[in-house]
């Protein structure tokens, strides 16, 4: 079954349009995540799904039945935020038991919901604790396993791991691919990390100014790009733009080049001199100023010993290099 439709979605706050004409469908048991720059419209179109906003047009369906106007509390979702929202009085095992008392479900099924959802969460030991002895990564996880004890349809997840520094949203993401794993349940993800979308996502929906660019598994959004945005946005180093028309390319054209597709070479057509080198063990990047003042990245894997200041010649495959219009319309690989 479909969890999720999305029909011609559009949502605006007075004259403000800030979601344009949205179409999605999400299948049980795919993970799908939102991306794309701080106002592109990706939390209030989780908002809007949740039932938080209202949807100025179009239609909603979750499960196969139609939503618009339907309270968040009988859409059947469960959503975590980026606020972990928990009850400082309440411990671990009371926070998340709570949603489902407001429901009056049956002391002995609650229980049974609150331990699974603690096993699966390794949260066991904590049961008994307030949020105050937890770590931040501990709280989201009480907050994930609130969600999970009330067997949603679908799970709405808004930028859960912002709050955490960087080795527990490691952590914390290896933890929520694998809940997907064993859950098996649609979930929506919101996110402005793209690492976090390319290692947890099914499917990305890449958003700009409310409008939906490019729908597809991370390796073909990555591989494929539609236009020079979604090329731009996806990749860390992201992909390099220079003028096409000196390499051949028509006129006004931009070529884009991944760091890892710059190739160091003495008989490469680009020259320039080093003005930075990151060297981060398992691989080295290299920012090179070229003699048409285009700054480029160059990503060799390994350790790789160059100095600032150097000049180089860099090369790239022809098979890896994308055309873009002065629209930033794709027009053609290379």
């Amino acid at each position: 079954m479909t969890a999720l439709v999305l029909d011609d979605v559009c949502k605006a706050f007075g004259k403000v349009e800030v979601l344009r004409n949205i179409d999605l469908a999400v299948e049980d048991g795919e993970f799908v995540v939102f991306v794309g720059p701080s106002g592109c419209g990706k939390s209030t179109l989780l908002r809007v799904i949740a039932g938080l906003e209202d949807a100025t047009s179009g239609r909603i369906a979750i499960g196969g039945q139609p939503v618009n106007g339907v309270p968040p509390a009988k859409r059947g979702i469960a959503m975590v935020f980026q606020s972990y929202a928990l009850y400082p009085h309440l411990n671990v095992r009371d926070n998340m038991a709570l949603g489902l008392k407001q429901e009056g479900a049956p002391r002995t099924l609650i229980a049974e919901r609150v331990a699974e959802a603690s096993r699966m969460l390794e949260l066991g030991a904590y049961l008994d604790r307030r949020p105050a002895e937890l770590s931040g990564g501990q709280r989201q996880r009480v907050a994930i396993g609130r969600a999970i004890v009330r067997q949603p349809r679908l799970f709405l997840f808004d930028e859960p791991l912002s709050n955490l520094d960087a080795s527990l949203r490691m952590n914390t993401r290896i933890e929520i691919a694998a809940l997907h794993r064993s859950l098996s349940a649609a979930m929506i993800y919101v996110t402005h990390d793209q690492t976090e979308a390319m290692t947890l996502a099914d499917r990305i929906v890449v958003l700009r100014d409310g409008r939906v660019e490019q729908i597809g598994t991370p390796m073909e959004l990555y591989n494929n790009p539609a236009n020079r945005f979604v090329a731009g946005f996806l990749g860390a180093p992201s992909m390099n733009f220079l003028r096409a028309e000196p390499l051949g390319g028509p006129p006004g054209a931009t070529l884009g080049i991944r760091p890892e597709h710059l190739t160091v070479g003495a008989d490469g057509p680009l020259r320039g001199e080093v003005t930075h080198v990151e060297k981060l063990g398992g691989d080295t990047n290299i920012l090179v100023r070229t003699e048409g003042d285009e700054t480029l990245t160059v990503r060799v894997f390994g350790q790789y010993d160059v100095a600032v200041g150097a000049a180089l010649r860099l090369g790239y495959d022809e098979r890896h290099a994308f055309l873009f219009a002065q629209d930033g319309s794709r027009l053609s690989n290379r």
